[in-house]
């Protein structure tokens, strides 16, 4: 649990803590849209500088925001095993006999497996950075005015914004809740975190009840003290915080549309210009082409 960031918040300033919610929620679709078209590894190595150097400048520590891969380090190779032995196309690498059973592992399954893994790396790592930089109040604010338009057509965009907002603020919780549970369990001799998959599932139910139990007494607490201050979630509630844009969320607004550009050029256009080398079967695309040529005339 303690891998979690997600619903997290890192207080520090720094340029990124200070961009309005509105445009870092624009700029985190744009680049989780974005991370689905690129095609060469150039790109991603690319991206993932582009990463570095915005961490680096929110002042939110490596490790923290690495944390949210671990969390997922399961689903990254249990995506990338599928996509490896049910790939048929592409050259075979290593036929595997099972039997009368013959799987065939090619290049191409494993060049989509790897850039698998990393689209999914690029999407959990920039959605931490939204989280981690922006406040749940903020963040919820933030939705709801960028969902206003749906107002039009009856949806309560208030009251889903409310939802989300206590349900952010019930995630650090739940993770505290959570640890202080599987710690009493632990100090009563239960054994958690040895034996196999199984094992550790039903050695979870423990954890689990009372966790449940928890939560269910939370919202009912919640439920009391919404209700005592008279709480109605209409849509002529005032915010604390106005929200203003200002340059620098222009300017960085601006810059992750040009990063989208760039990716949507280096796909559609930049592997157009040059054609692709026979590799054996390996896929080549975009700014792969580009520097496999220059590496060509470099060495002659």
């Amino acid at each position: 649990m303690r891998d979690i960031t997600f619903g997290q918040y890192y207080p520090v300033k720094s340029f990124i803590h200070g961009i309005d919610a509105r445009v870092k929620i624009i700029m985190t679709l744009l680049f989780m849209i974005s991370v689905f078209f690129i095609v060469s590894y150039t790109t991603f190595v690319f991206m993932f500088l582009a990463l570095t150097i915005i961490i680096a400048i929110s002042r939110v520590p490596y490790k923290i925001v690495l944390k949210s891969i671990k969390g997922i380090l399961f689903l990254l190779i249990f995506t990338a095993i599928i996509n490896i032995f049910f790939t048929s196309s592409g050259n075979v690498v290593i036929p595997i006999k099972l039997g009368k059973l013959v799987i065939n592992i090619t290049d191409q399954g494993i060049n989509f497996a790897i850039k698998m893994a990393l689209r999914f790396t690029l999407l959990v790592l920039g959605s931490s950075i939204l989280t981690l930089t922006t406040t749940p109040t903020e963040l919820t604010d933030a939705l709801e005015f960028l969902l206003k338009p749906l107002t039009y057509i009856k949806i309560p965009v208030h009251d889903l914004a409310i939802i989300m907002s206590i349900a952010l603020r019930f995630i650090p919780g739940l993770m505290e809740e959570t640890d202080k549970i599987m710690m009493a369990q632990k100090a009563r001799g239960a054994n958690i975190d040895s034996g196999n998959f199984f094992k550790k599932i039903k050695a979870m139910l423990p954890v689990l009840i009372p966790l449940f139990v928890s939560a269910f007494r939370r919202a009912d607490e919640l439920a009391d003290a919404l209700d005592a201050r008279c709480y109605n979630a209409s849509s002529k509630r005032t915010k604390m915080k106005v929200f203003r844009i200002q340059a620098t969320d222009i300017v960085a607004l601006l810059s992750f549309i040009l990063l989208t550009v760039f990716i949507f050029l280096d796909k559609y256009l930049v592997g157009s210009l040059f054609s692709a080398p026979d590799l054996g079967g390996l896929e080549v695309q975009g700014l792969d082409v580009c520097i496999y040529n220059l590496f060509r005339c470099i060495t002659g």
